[in-house]
């Protein structure tokens, strides 16, 4: 009786760890897809194919069907929760999203299409709620997915968080509540996020990140075009060079240090905005419904200039040549004018900084 007291408890052991190593799949086709709606997503290079770790999580893991073929002409892995009510505890208590999820497991594509091909409305399918706590189907899957170099691969998740490391290649980020972080990465990035944090360092290409809500913070990115539009969060970026730069925020500050791009565009419905600026411009545009304006440029700034300020103070390091001026706006020049920058807040100061030579 003693002998079989102490192995009963490690045959349970041994089972335990055997359900929880990875499954291993490879997906194959110009493009492909991976979806899941609860888990740790990692992305990083490869080689070969396109290869996907999964690992169950979640006492219902067993009741999760993972499916594989062609969807809408990508090439898809896809977890099947069968279930409407999911629970997934690393949400936390009180925290939840809902989103609607078609038979096939797919969701969250209704707007992406490679360029070429339209997919479906994600208005169809059956509405699932995943939640931190409650009764449900207690499931989730983490995925570790290898990425060879020049394809072109979108991970769609609804609750988790994805990290990106080294790909090369055409990479779309899709989730619902889930924060992002990518370094590394060479190509084409895009992330869309309705809630989370969004960070990208070391990038290459051409990087586009859209949030509803949650911070950005990129650093150290250089390509032909950078594009964040966030409705809530601020912004902050260091060490950026691209030929077209744009951030959007609805409400928070814009931060930029050290920043070459001859077009640029920062607007935010309320917030403050400080760009660094290395390089000359030739088209700068920046607004604020409510919030200050300090742009810093090296001593060979050349640019017309027009700013507009219902309230607030406007002033310059730079000799202007000034050609139209009343209490709330400014029209000049700036050497010989060559570029345009264009500054409105609707209640704020406007600084334009020096940098010693």
């Amino acid at each position: 009786m003693r002998a079989a007291l102490f192995v009963i408890p490690s045959l349970i052991v041994a089972g335990s760890l055997a359900a929880q190593q990875p499954e291993r799949y490879q997906l194959q086709g110009e493009d492909v897809a991976v979806y899941n709606l609860v888990g740790a997503v990692s992305v990083e290079a490869g080689t070969g194919e396109v290869a996907v770790e999964l690992t169950r999580t979640g006492r219902d893991a067993a009741k999760l069907r993972v499916e594989q073929g062609e969807v809408r002409d990508a090439e898809t892995l896809r977890v099947i929760y069968p279930a409407e009510d999911v629970v997934a505890p690393a949400m936390g208590a009180g925290s939840s999203t809902t989103l609607r999820v078609r038979e096939d497991g797919t969701f969250g594509d209704g707007d992406w299409d490679w360029g070429r091909h339209h997919r479906d409305s994600e208005s169809h399918g059956r509405k699932v709620e995943i939640r931190g706590t409650g009764s449900g189907l207690e499931a989730g899957a983490d995925l570790r997915i290898r990425v060879p170099s020049g394809r072109r691969v979108a991970v769609y998740l609804a609750v988790g968080k994805v990290s990106v490391a080294n790909v090369q290649g055409e990479l779309r980020v899709d989730a619902h509540s889930a924060p992002v972080t990518a370094t590394g990465v060479k190509g084409e990035l895009t992330v869309d996020v309705g809630s989370g944090e969004v960070r990208v360092t070391d990038g290459e290409g051409l990087l586009n990140v859209d949030t509803g809500s949650g911070e950005v913070e990129v650093s150290r990115f250089k390509g032909r075009d950078l594009t964040v539009d966030t409705g809530s969060g601020s912004v902050h970026g260091t060490d950026l060079t691209a030929e077209r730069l744009s951030v959007e925020t609805g409400s928070g500050d814009i931060e930029l240090a050290t920043v070459s791009a001859p077009s640029l565009s920062l607007e935010t419905g309320s917030g403050t905005v400080r760009a660094d600026l290395r390089t000359a411009v030739q088209s700068l545009s920046v607004e604020t419904g409510s919030g200050d304006v300090a742009l810093t440029a090296p001593p060979t700034l050349d640019a017309e200039v027009v700013i507009e300020t219902s309230s607030g103070d406007i002033e310059s390091d730079f000799p202007l040549q000034v050609t139209r001026h009343a209490r709330d706006h400014l029209v000049g020049r700036i050497g010989s004018g060559k570029g345009r920058i264009a500054v409105e807040t609707g209640s704020g100061d406007v600084r334009l900084i020096k940098r010693p030579g």
